[in-house]
């Protein structure tokens, strides 16, 4: 598959720190990436270089084919950037606001009119085009910020944290207005979010960082994977000990804990493993009265990886006086 962003050796140091170590990774054309860290791990860092806010100290990306060091005026002109603060001026109405941006981007008048009506009917705000922002609701203003992304026809879209502060009937429909527009436009989206169920459900793969280092990418499921697999329940009727026995010597078990008459262990695939551990276990007369499986969850993966829970992270106080005016404003 070709490469849409390929970061290599990508670095950056302020002073003495190193925010962003060398690292590598590949996002490819038409798929959502996630980009996963806690608070300080590098992660706004290395959006910031992708998008040429900041020059790498070492290393490079190439964004759309070009060098983002070399050709950042060629990486500016090909992506599309949906920030967690909403950037909209709530003076103007949504139709100005996307007018601007595209004045910004010297798209001619009657090109940008033309684009401008096509979003707003993709993000459902036609209807709102002449009313201030001031008066939009957040799902509104965050699906504005969308068509505003998308106005001169990036080939990548970043999206930094988009759903933030916003309830969940309308982090569903904003996903919906994501997956239309690649859909429609084929556009690549790089993703940031603190919500780790919207990485497992709608990232195609996932890159976790910490400490400014790639620590894993693969798809959700091969990162649930390296953390066990799933994780199995069996409330048995019969001699527990030879339960116990049987299970752990089956190959690529691992994990297995007892508790009463109930065996909990983790194995790669929980529906492939399952009919052979209880034909096994039913030929010696241990009956099974239950059996549940469960894929690990992304918080479970990221613990696994960076040692603490997303949630639980505590950003500076910049970042937490960030995310209080952007859940204030989504909340009018």
């Amino acid at each position: 598959m070709e490469a849409a962003i390929k970061a290599i050796n990508l670095t950056k140091r302020y002073g003495n720190f190193t925010a962003v170590d060398h690292i590598n990774f590949e996002v490819y054309y038409g798929e959502i990436f996630g980009f996963l860290g806690p608070n300080g791990a590098g992660k706004t860092t290395t959006i910031k270089m992708l998008t040429t806010v900041t020059r790498p100290t070492e290393g490079t990306a190439i964004v759309n084919g070009y060098d983002i060091v070399k050709q950042p005026a060629k990486v500016r002109e090909s992506i599309g950037t949906v920030p967690q603060e909403y950037t909209a001026d709530e003076d103007l109405t949504g139709w100005e606001n996307l007018m601007l941006i595209a004045a910004l981007y010297g798209i001619p008048k009657k090109e940008a009119r033309e684009r401008a009506a096509e979003l707003l009917d993709l993000v459902e705000l036609s209807y709102a085009a002449d009313r201030k922002v001031e008066t939009y609701s957040g799902g509104m203003r965050r699906r504005l910020e969308i068509a505003m992304g998308l106005i001169n026809r990036p080939a990548i879209l970043f999206l930094d944290e988009p759903t933030l502060g916003l309830d969940a009937q309308t982090r569903a429909a904003i996903w919906d207005y994501v997956y239309r527009l690649r859909k429609q436009y084929g556009v690549t989206i790089f993703m940031t979010t603190h919500y780790l169920e919207e990485a497992d459900r709608y990232a195609e793969r996932i890159a976790i960082i910490d400490h400014g280092k790639i620590l894993a990418i693969g798809t959700p499921k091969e990162l649930k994977e390296k953390v066990g697999g799933d994780v199995v329940t069996i409330e048995v009727n019969g001699d527990i000990g030879l339960a116990r026995k049987v299970i752990e010597g089956i190959d690529g078990v691992n994990g297995v804990t007892v508790n009463g008459n109930t065996i909990t262990f983790k194995v790669k695939n929980g529906n492939t493993a399952a009919p052979a551990i209880l034909e096994t276990l039913n030929k010696l007369s241990i009956r099974a009265t239950s059996i549940t499986i469960k894929e690990p969850t992304m918080d479970e993966v990221f613990l696994e990886f960076t040692g603490r829970r997303l949630r639980e992270e505590e950003g500076s106080t910049e970042e937490f006086m960030r995310f209080r005016r952007t859940v204030a404003r989504a909340r009018r």
